[in-house]
C-alpha cells in the first residue's frame, strides 16, 4: 500500500512539474500568396464599377435632374430645398426624418408610410453608412433623393428582408426637424 502511495505522490509531483511549464504562443497560420485578398479586391472593384455605371444611366435617363457627387461615393439631388436655413445637423443633435427606400428600377421596397417616423441621434446611432453622413448634409424641411451605391447601403449582407446582398438603393428623405440634446424636452416620469 506504502509503494502505492509513493507512486501517486510521483505522479502528481510528475504531472504537477509538467504544467509548470510555460507555454509558448502558436505562430498564425498565414497564406504567403494572398491570393484571396486579391481576388477579393478585383470582385470588389467590379462590383462597384457595375454600380457606378447603373448609377450613371439614372442620372443621364433624366438630364432636368441635377444630381451632386458626394466625397463619400453617393449621389443626391434636392426634391425640395431649404434656402433660408444654414443650419445642418451635426453630432449628437436629434434628428426627426421620414425616408423611403426605393431599388434601382423604381420599386418601392419599404415605403415612407411604413418606416415613418424616424429619431437619430446623429453619429452616436448605428444607421445605414449612406444616411448617417446624407443627414449632416440637409438643411430642417428639405427632401432629397439619394442614390446610394451597395457598400454605402446594407453592404455585403443586406437586411435579412427584402434589401438583398450588394443591392444599391435609392433612399429619399425629409428632414423634418432636428434639435440639440438639451433642446429636447424629457417627459416627465409617470408612476
Amino acid at each position: 500500500m506504502r509503494n502505492l502511495t509513493k507512486i501517486m505522490v510521483l505522479f502528481v509531483m510528475f504531472i504537477t512539474f509538467l504544467s509548470c511549464k510555460q507555454q509558448q504562443a502558436r505562430m498564425p497560420i498565414s497564406r504567403k500568396s494572398g491570393t484571396f485578398m486579391k481576388e477579393s479586391a478585383v470582385r470588389n472593384k467590379k462590383l462597384v464599377a457595375g454600380e457606378e455605371g447603373k448609377i450613371d444611366s439614372i442620372i443621364k435617363s433624366n438630364p432636368k435632374i441635377k444630381y451632386l457627387a458626394s466625397k463619400k461615393g453617393y449621389w443626391y439631388t434636392y426634391v425640395a430645398k431649404n434656402e433660408k436655413d444654414t443650419l445642418r445637423p451635426k453630432k449628437g443633435d436629434i434628428a426627426q426624418f421620414d425616408y423611403e427606400i426605393m431599388d434601382f428600377k423604381g420599386n418601392i421596397l419599404y415605403s415612407e408610410v411604413e418606416l415613418r417616423p424616424q429619431t437619430y441621434h446623429v453619429d452616436k446611432e448605428n444607421i445605414m453608412m449612406g444616411l448617417r453622413d446624407g443627414i449632416k448634409l440637409m438643411h430642417k424641411n428639405e427632401k432629397v433623393t439619394f442614390l446610394f451605391p451597395s457598400h454605402m447601403a446594407y453592404g455585403y449582407h443586406g437586411d435579412n428582408k427584402l434589401i438583398k446582398s450588394n443591392q444599391p438603393i435609392i433612399c429619399t428623405v425629409t428632414l423634418n426637424d432636428f434639435k440639440a440634446p438639451e433642446k429636447v424636452e424629457s417627459k416627465p416620469k409617470t408612476e
